[in-house]
């Protein structure tokens, strides 16, 4: 951080993934946010010159509003170490291990964290058959908020038919019943558990459309699962090496209590618009939209 009066904050926002639309929105709040707690505030649509504008920029932080590929897979934190700009949220290698879901899962795994299986097959064999018995879910392995993601059901009898645009190999994984929780850490500390409540499966849509999901926080579960779920955040948080601001995503089956609770996966760069989680959880905590955001550009660094 410079001793500036006014710190220079570079907000990375769009970029080419699939995300793009999601992440201006969430560049957008976060620069006002930023304006508002007296940062100089200049927003970047992140594009192949990136490098050159903030080498012209010159910021004393990146505020990376970025999400899914290359924005928060460690590749523009890679730059970012490189160029010498302290940056928020995870570094290089927690960013890679937490969006490729696979090597994420082996990692919780090795920490006694409850996962449900999965594999990585080929897009044709997939199409062509079960690869394992249903229900289960095909997604790709690297990216976020839903995207490209097929539930195949019990009673489904032929495969699913993938489109073109998934990738050349995807994950498949065994469907996990239940009730849709999650929590969000902020640097050492688990906020909250917020319960999502939809009408059908919790998809791009539900999370980013307004009134497609209803938010209940904190969640109205038995001690013992809500407990879980905070311990489950941080274990995670830790374990991938997150560093600032962290979202961990949970099924639970609530016939089969604390066995029933399920870690999905970390999202280290959650979604910051206004009907976006890891906000509203640090809300209900006291914690303004505002602060929020000046908390990740304080917490910002290199080496991360």
């Amino acid at each position: 951080m410079s001793s500036r009066a006014n710190p220079k904050v570079a907000v990375l926002m769009g970029g080419p993934s699939a995300e793009r639309e999601v992440s201006l929105t969430s560049g957008r709040e976060c620069a006002a946010a930023l304006r508002e707690a007296g940062y100089d505030v200049v927003e970047v649509d992140a594009g192949p010159d990136l490098s050159a504008r903030l080498a012209d920029l010159k910021p004393d932080v990146a505020f990376n509003a970025l999400h899914g590929r290359w924005g928060e897979d460690g590749c523009v934190q890679g730059m970012l170490e490189w160029m010498g700009i302290p940056y928020t949220h995870s570094g290089v290698l927690a960013s890679a291990l937490a969006m490729d879901k696979q090597r994420s899962k082996d990692v919780y795994r090795a920490c006694g964290l409850p996962v449900v299986e999965s594999i990585i097959c080929p897009k044709s064999e997939v199409s062509k058959r079960h690869v394992m018995a249903p229900p289960y879910v095909v997604k790709p392995n690297n990216e976020g908020s839903s995207v490209g993601v097929y539930l195949v059901n019990e009673a489904a009898n032929s495969p699913p038919h993938l489109s073109e645009e998934m990738p050349e190999f995807v994950m498949v994984e065994t469907f996990a019943p239940g009730r849709e929780l999650t929590t969000t850490v902020m640097g050492d500390r688990a906020l909250t558990v917020t319960d999502i409540l939809t009408d059908g499966w919790y998809d791009y849509d539900a999370k980013y459309k307004e009134g497609g999901s209803h938010h209940v926080v904190p969640a109205d579960v038995p001690q013992e699962i809500f407990d879980a779920c905070l311990d489950y955040a941080l274990r995670a948080h830790d374990a991938l090496g997150c560093r600032g601001v962290s979202r961990t995503d949970f099924r639970w089956d609530e016939a089969r209590g604390l066995e029933g609770l399920i870690l999905l996966e970390t999202n280290t760069q959650p979604g910051m618009t206004p009907t976006s989680l890891a906000p509203e959880q640090a809300g209900q905590l006291g914690i303004s939209f505002s602060e929020f955001c000046a908390w990740m550009v304080e917490d910002a660094s290199c080496n991360r």
